[in-house]
């Protein structure tokens, strides 16, 4: 089961070499070509105007579909780091804030988005509230 309102477990007053080695990997792994190309289209392309074009992309069909789901469950991976106190937030953010541009994107059809998918955002959410 999520846990939707953990309580952030990182006490680390300041990043160390831990945090700096997981924010290098993470760098590397946006490097990848594919997703490269995903982020690409989903920053360009994803920019919906109402409920129904947020959750378009869950369609199959849906020329995002395959990117989109690439890059949320990224950034969802990654912003969870942070939520669990694995990955120290404000080191991370320096460097890794696209995430948080997509979510703003979603978040006002958050809804209906997690109509669809319940896990989309909720690490996000989390770290833009948090």
């Amino acid at each position: 089961m999520l846990a939707t309102n953990p309580i952030m477990l990182n006490t680390k007053e300041f990043p160390d070499h831990l945090d700096a080695e997981l924010v290098l990997r993470l760098y590397d792994l946006r490097r990848e070509s594919v997703m490269r190309e995903s982020r690409a289209a989903v920053l360009t392309n994803y920019v919906p105007r109402s409920a129904e074009e947020a959750i378009a992309v869950f369609e199959r069909d849906h020329p995002l579909n395959a990117a989109f789901r690439q890059v949320v469950t990224y950034w969802e991976m990654a912003y969870g780091m942070v939520k669990w106190g694995i990955l120290h937030g404000d080191f991370m953010l320096e460097s890794a804030s696209e995430g948080l541009l997509l979510y703003s994107r979603a978040e006002p059809y958050l809804d209906a988005i997690r109509s669809r998918q319940p896990t989309y955002f909720v690490n996000a959410d989390w770290v833009a509230n948090n």
